[in-house]
């Protein structure tokens, strides 16, 4: 199965569509969705379902990110508490 380049993916880009991860892996939709499915039952993942407007016209698919993950901070100076 993809489920190992799905979770590179995921942890890579953050939260994504089912559709956006089948174009940035190169698998195809149904291949993710059947993945997402898997990884979702064992727990690797936190998978909803969402429905987007793309100009008036809906778009049906599942939004995942990986389950408990925390994404490194970024480089770079962080705001300071204001006394």
């Amino acid at each position: 199965m993809h489920t190992a380049t799905i979770l590179q993916c995921l942890k890579k880009h953050g939260q994504l569509l089912d559709s956006e991860i089948a174009q940035a892996t190169g698998i195809s939709l149904a291949n993710v969705r059947s993945s997402l499915t898997d990884l979702s039952e064992r727990g690797e993942i936190s998978r909803c379902s969402v429905t987007r407007f793309n100009n008036g016209k809906a778009i049906e698919g599942f939004l995942c990110r990986v389950a408990g993950y925390v994404p490194p901070p970024t480089p770079g100076r962080k705001p300071s508490a204001k006394n």
